[in-house]
């Protein structure tokens, strides 16, 4: 068969299938190639701007920036749906910035986010971003001294980020003044509205301008934060990013199963044997961390924690070390660990499992950064292992069960440490400089001692006798209760790996901490999602939300 052309009439052989194929092959690669990711300097963006960017070595936009960007610039409204970790500061701090008239000293935008670390991380980048331009940027916060940052709010400021509780006390006092917003930022909204913020919320949003923009942010969107984008916004654009998969796969996950009263020590062996180079221990409550750090640092290791009552300035001294490499080991509450943003995390430690599988996948996404590999090791009570499918369910990811390294392991692994530091040492130029100083010493040493002799007992004094290391007690606390029945499960769970467990357990008393760290003079009704059962004659405690929706629900001896 054959084909004839129009204009010359010649006829053609038919095209092969092999053309065909190539050219159905092309047409696909060409209309299904992978969209470009757009670069900062294609947005309509300052040069100051572009300028900060750069030196922070950002490049391309991250999807929620890409989409967010244009649409905030042209001063719309928008709900922009991402999980935590895809540079939302950046999707509504540009624009922002871009939007700052920096002659006028009035406070033109405000930032509200859950808890003082979010603020001050969201302040720390906007001040970065807008440092060339001359934008002021202050963050107040409980846990703080609320009369320097009254002092510092006086002293000038164009953008002001805070937490809930913070920004009431200051309004009631007259400090700080919201009738020039022209932007207004809710940051996680959907943690905000958990912790029970939804009224002081909608309280700070009454005294700012109608005539505004307003820019809200969450991983999930809950009907009480849709309500808030009919009641506060106006036709606002709605980005949702989907989340692909929660957790990233350079992260290689496992779990031990162990007693409570083993955790400590199989931890510090596997510590020792791993050797990571940062690594962060999860604790669920303040008093954990406080006796974690104890015993860390009792066995040897360079530990510092921080929790919701550290105080502030001590806070950032122990990020500065750890991020510095001062510190081998930071011990953290999930609270105060949120939205950290550290490289170089080899390694994160679950001391306790998580009370919500959220907070297990915010937990180990503070490793496997930046392209570089890390690991998560959980400690699974054997109560608890009910909890592990909750979990892989969310994140589509089985865990990998581990052996504990032995103490015999642990004292190897050591060793081996310490012999490495000495050859390293005896290659050092600087430190054999100083051997001399010692020669008639170390003579009269050799002629007493063999030299095998003399180095076991270098090595006894580097590496700590597994038969003499100090004891660590840490409070024993109750596993985590387990509900099969509302997470769909039988009594075994799926997989074999243990029995659900319907416990008889209180709620710890540290197990809601203080987000805000301050108190506040606001009154504010009680939220469903909020409501602490502390007192001693709270017999049923109130199950929330997410604890219905992912089976986690706590119960007392005899409920129904």
């Amino acid at each position: 068969m054959s084909v004839t052309t129009a204009n010359q009439g010649r006829r053609l052989p038919e095209p092969s299938m092999q053309c065909i194929e190539r050219s159905v092959i092309k047409w696909l690669r060409t209309t299904f190639r992978k969209k470009k990711q757009l670069k900062f300097n294609e947005f309509n963006l300052s040069a100051s701007l572009l300028a900060e960017i750069e030196k922070a070595g950002f490049v391309e936009a991250s999807p929620i920036q890409e989409q967010t960007i244009p649409l905030a610039l042209e001063g719309k409204d928008v709900i922009g749906q991402a999980q935590t970790g895809t540079g939302k500061t950046a999707a509504f701090g540009l624009p922002t910035l871009e939007k700052i008239d920096v002659d006028n000293t009035v406070i033109q935008a405000l930032v509200i986010a859950p808890t003082r670390e979010l603020a001050v991380q969201s302040q720390e980048e906007l001040f970065r971003f807008g440092r060339s331009k001359g934008v002021k940027v202050r963050s107040v916060y409980g846990g703080s001294s609320i009369e320097k940052q009254i002092k510092a709010l006086k002293s000038g400021a164009h953008i002001v980020v805070g937490t809930p509780g913070r920004l009431l006390d200051l309004i009631k006092r007259k400090a700080l003044k919201l009738n020039h917003i022209e932007t207004l930022i809710l940051d996680e909204a959907d943690e905000m509205l958990n912790m029970g913020f939804l009224e002081d919320i909608e309280a700070i949003i009454s005294r700012v301008p109608e005539e505004r923009q307003t820019l809200l942010f969450s991983a999930t969107m809950p009907d009480a934060i849709k309500r808030i984008g009919v009641q506060f916004m106006k036709e606002p654009e709605h980005v949702k990013i989907a989340a692909k998969e929660l957790t990233t796969e350079l992260v290689d996950q496992y779990y031990i199963r162990v007693k409570e009263g083993e955790k400590f020590d199989t931890m510090t062996r596997l510590m020792d044997v791993e050797q990571p180079e940062l690594a962060i221990v999860f604790g669920r409550t303040k008093r954990r961390v406080d006796e974690l750090t104890r015993g860390l640092k009792i066995r040897g290791f360079r530990a510092e924690g921080i929790h919701g009552d550290l105080d502030q300035n001590k806070r950032l001294r122990v990020l500065r070390d750890f991020k510095n490499g001062n510190l081998d080991v930071l011990v953290a509450t999930d609270v105060a660990a949120r939205g950290l943003d550290i490289s170089g995390v080899t390694h994160v430690y679950n001391y306790d499992i998580p009370q919500d599988p959220e907070s297990y996948v915010h937990r180990i996404g503070r490793t496997g950064r930046a392209g570089k590999s890390g690991q998560s090791i959980t400690f699974v009570a054997p109560n608890e292992m009910g909890y592990l499918q909750i979990i892989e369910n969310l994140t589509k990811k089985r865990m990998k069960g581990m052996k504990p390294a032995t103490a015999e392991e642990a004292f190897q692994a050591k060793k081996h440490v310490a012999l490495k530091k000495i050859e390293r040492d005896f290659e050092d130029e600087s430190i054999r400089t100083n051997f001399e100083k010692f020669g008639k010493d170390a003579r009269k040493l050799a002629a007493e001692f063999t030299p095998e002799e003399l180095a076991m007992y270098i090595l006894s004094l580097t590496v700590q006798d597994p038969d003499s290391l100090p004891e660590v007690e840490i409070a024993r606390e109750k596993p985590l209760p387990f509900k099969p029945s509302s997470g769909g499960f039988s009594g075994k769970g799926k997989g074999g790996r243990g029995n659900g467990y319907r416990g008889d357990q209180r709620r710890d008393r540290n197990r809601r901490e203080d987000r805000d760290g301050g108190r506040r003079d606001f009154k504010r009704k009680s939220n469903k999602n909020s409501r602490d059962f502390e007192g001693k004659g709270n017999k049923r405690p109130h199950r929330t939300s997410n604890e219905k929706k992912n089976g986690f629900v706590i119960r007392n001896k005899g409920d129904k």
